[in-house]
């Protein structure tokens, strides 16, 4: 059954005296004189106890074919790349929408034989229940008993304040009468299934069963139908989560009624009432199995979406997360964290971002050592100073001119630039010189002399257009410092800038989310790869075979993995940002150590002593698996 979207109102009945009660009800419903008759049971017994008559106005009540463009509000489902649930979004009502033929039979049967075993055969109310049950609560002055059928507890749920009154009562017969005039049977059964509560903030029989006995709907045995049947009337009270004996005994009640109505036998009733059951768990209320993941997933849904669909328009979103690597994350920061970090200089936070080159899907994202301490996302949502691990732009920049290669001699000598009403006299790690050295030795030893040279030489202007064409978008000033990382990136720019170099100069947007769609599986977002060549292939291949030495002999021997790596390590002054960004063809990992209120970390803190430790034990088992690529040679493109 197809529905769309419409706004669920409750109105609450309103009443006038009036002695054409019958004539209007029967012009406007369009029903005999003897259907009729249970619509006036009210008014008539009312009467009799000595009250004014009662009549309905007809114009405040809601038109039920609304109903054929309605669907109820639908849980929606984040899962990583390979349909591992990570998390489940809802509103006030955690559903999951199924179609009719979708439901055990078993489940169908054992509803329809406590709740309204009548059902296929009257049109929309049992006469002879309501007029007992009005009866019985007119005594009782208030409700002590139930008279409504599917139908009309279908009505109630959807439109019907809930209010406990006479007059509710009326228009519940009313608008069921009505109801069973525009729709079929099977439709108003699988209405009533998809929207009815079944405890624990699970609505509709599919999000229930997958709480109660952890399977779909279509999976349940007669056991277990007819426990949750015996639920509906009181589900809180009688959940087997809450009480396992009260939900035994209801599902006695249930096959009881079931073999006297002889839809099943009484060995039947007898086998389900003794086979054992295994319960699920409450599944509204479960934490995410990735928060920084689901929490940045879930930021951008909002962002493209809005809130009402991403809460209650079921949605079935699929994120470019491996599970695996995310979980091997954040085990890494926290052992890191805890053993290397625990004395001495203590690093309060730490992010980490993993990324396949080859798609720019993130594969791992951990925006701090505790979710539970902190929910701030340092990974998308805090601007560090890069330090260093900015330069691989700037020399990219200078490959790509035509004019530097590797070996290329550049001067580590000191200079000074004016700079506004001053000079600015750039100043290496340390405070020595080291001369005339190749480009090549100059980015391997992280000389920061050269590197503002270069800058200078190739034009900062060309630095920062080079940096937007990788996809950062922080803001960047023009300043001579630019090329020491003097501007505040977060990790996902730096890994995903990196990951373009890794995949030789082809890139796509970086994205947590492959695919969006609804509950039916359209299509509503696609976020396939379309990767286009961004970089000079030669430049990229220099860049690459240039990092590969930082690893190899340079400022990150601590990252060596046993396979071919490049990477930059990154270091601000007083050691408030330590980096270190680093790739292989299929995987570019950013990590960032630091304090959230900026303050160094002390003496010794580097990038290559904090951060390159971290990289290499992540690495070493995020690619276990993965086969030993070799990046392409400069000498398989032509130079600029």
């Amino acid at each position: 059954m197809a529905f769309n979207t419409i706004r669920q109102t409750r109105i609450p009945l309103q009443l006038s005296g009036g002695p054409k009660l019958m004539k209007h009800i029967q012009d406007v419903l369009q029903i005999s004189g003897a259907t009729l008759l249970t619509v006036t049971m009210l008014g008539s017994a009312v009467a009799a106890g000595g009250l004014v008559g009662l009549a309905i106005s007809f114009r405040n009540l809601p038109d039920v074919r609304a109903l054929r463009n309605y669907i109820p509000t639908e849980t929606s489902y984040i899962y990583d790349i390979d349909g591992t649930l990570l998390d489940s979004l809802h509103d006030e009502a955690n559903r999951e929408v199924v179609d009719l033929n979708e439901i055990s039979p078993h489940l169908k049967r054992a509803v329809l034989a406590v709740e309204d075993s009548d059902f296929y055969g009257h049109a929309g109310i049992n006469p002879i229940g309501i007029g007992r049950a009005f009866l019985a609560n007119f005594q009782a002055g208030n409700t002590v008993q139930g008279g409504s059928t599917i139908t009309m507890q279908l009505i109630k749920n959807l439109f019907l304040s809930p209010q406990q009154a006479i007059s509710r009562k009326v228009a519940e017969i009313v608008l069921a009468l009505r109801l069973e005039q525009i729709f079929e049977k099977d439709e108003i059964l699988e209405m009533y299934l998809n929207q009815v509560y079944w405890g624990h903030n699970t609505y509709g029989v599919e999000t229930a069963s997958q709480s109660y006995f952890n399977k779909s709907s279509r999976d349940l045995t007669l056991a277990e139908a007819s426990m949750m049947a015996g639920l509906i009337k009181a589900p809180e009270d009688l959940s087997p989560f809450v009480d396992y004996q009260s939900a035994k005994r209801e599902q006695s009640l249930v096959l009881d009624r079931m073999a006297k109505l002889r839809w099943i036998t009484p060995a039947e009733a007898e086998a389900a009432k003794q086979q054992p059951l295994r319960l699920g768990r409450v599944t509204s209320f479960i934490s995410s199995k990735a928060p920084y993941v689901t929490e940045a997933v879930i930021q951008e849904l909002l962002e493209q979406f809005g809130q009402e669909a991403v809460l209650k328009g079921g949605m079935r979103v699929q994120t470019t997360i491996d599970i695996k690597l995310q979980n091997l994350a954040k085990q890494t920061v926290q052992s890191a964290h805890r053993n290397r970090f625990g004395s001495g200089a203590i690093a309060d936070q730490i992010a980490l971002v993993a990324i396949d080159p080859r798609t720019h899907f993130v594969k791992a994202i951990v925006g701090g050592v505790d979710h539970e301490s902190s929910q701030f996302n340092r990974a998308v949502q805090s601007r560090r100073q890069p330090g260093s691990a900015f330069k691989p732009f700037v020399y990219y920049a200078a490959f790509a001119s035509g004019r530097y290669t590797p070996d290329s001699i550049i001067g580590d000598t000191p200079v000074t630039y004016p700079d506004g009403s001053g000079y600015y006299s750039p100043k290496n790690y340390g405070g020595s010189f080291m001369g005339n050295m190749p480009i090549r030795r100059a980015l391997e030893l992280s000389r920061n002399i050269p590197a503002v040279k270069i800058g200078q030489s190739v034009g900062i202007s060309r630095v920062i257009e080079v940096a937007r064409t990788l996809g950062i978008e922080s803001p960047m000033d023009p300043i001579i410092s630019l090329p020491l990382g003097s501007v505040g990136l977060t990790p996902m720019e730096m890994a995903g800038a990196y990951a373009t170099f890794a995949n030789n100069g082809w890139h796509s947007d970086p994205t947590l989310i492959a695919q969006v769609t609804d509950s039916d599986g359209n299509v509503l977002l696609d976020n396939t790869p379309k990767p286009q060549l961004v970089l000079d292939p030669w430049a990229t291949a220099a860049l690459n075979d240039v990092l590969r030495g930082v690893l190899e002999r340079g400022t990150a021997t601590n990252a060596r993995i046993g396979r071919p790596a490049a990477g930059k390590t990154g270091t601000t002054d007083s050691q408030r940002d330590v980096w270190f960004v680093g790739y292989v063809p299929q995987l570019a990992v950013a990590v960032w150590v630091g304090n959230d209120d900026n303050s160094p970390m002390g003496r010794g803190a580097t990038g290559g002593s904090y951060a390159a430790p971290l990289w290499r034990d992540y690495m070493a088992q995020a690619l276990r698996n993965e086969p030993v690529q070799n990046f392409r040679r400069p000498s398989e493109f032509i130079r600029p």
